[in-house]
């Protein structure tokens, strides 16, 4: 079973996904001042948002920022570099209607989440949930619910998805 996905509404799911990512963003440089990968992926991701191609650069800055993630020398800055790298990969949400792909539209914000939970910072579900626009609640709402497991990320993807579907 497939979902039916507009370009325009990619372009949604991404600039929801990035405007997460920014927020844990500082994070990730100020524990990781000399790495540029997860600024990188949002700049190509704003180049999709803001009417381009889904590029392999697109791609290859997403995989980095998730290489950057593994290489972080604290755990809030590996989450802030996962955010940045699902905001990349929000540009490819697949249209196969399976749980798995609400990590696309929600895993940006997600790990934005933990990473400023981590570093002591405010709930940022609740602003995360803010930055939904309608666009970004019908794409997924075309989804199943999102998948059990993920420890304290799927924890905050099921809530985020719970809350956005209500």
């Amino acid at each position: 079973m497939t979902v039916a996905l507009t370009t325009d509404e990619l372009r949604e799911v991404t600039r929801y996904a990035v405007a997460c990512a920014e927020a844990a963003l500082p994070i990730f440089e100020r524990d990781c001042a000399d790495d540029a990968r997860a600024r990188a992926v949002l700049d190509e991701a704003r180049k999709f948002v803001d009417g381009g191609n889904r590029t392999k650069a697109l791609r290859m800055a997403a995989f980095d920022a998730h290489r950057a993630a593994r290489e972080a020398v604290s755990e809030p800055a590996a989450h802030a570099a996962r955010a940045a790298g699902h905001a990349g990969g929000a540009a490819y949400l697949h249209p196969l209607a399976k749980a798995t792909q609400v990590l696309h539209i929600l895993g940006s914000a997600a790990h934005a989440a933990r990473a400023i939970e981590l570093d002591g910072g405010s709930d940022f579900v609740e602003t995360a949930q803010g930055l939904a626009g309608p666009i970004v609640v019908a794409v997924l709402t075309r989804y199943p619910n999102a998948p059990g497991g993920g420890g304290r990320v799927g924890e905050l993807i099921r809530s985020l998805d719970a809350s956005l579907r209500t």
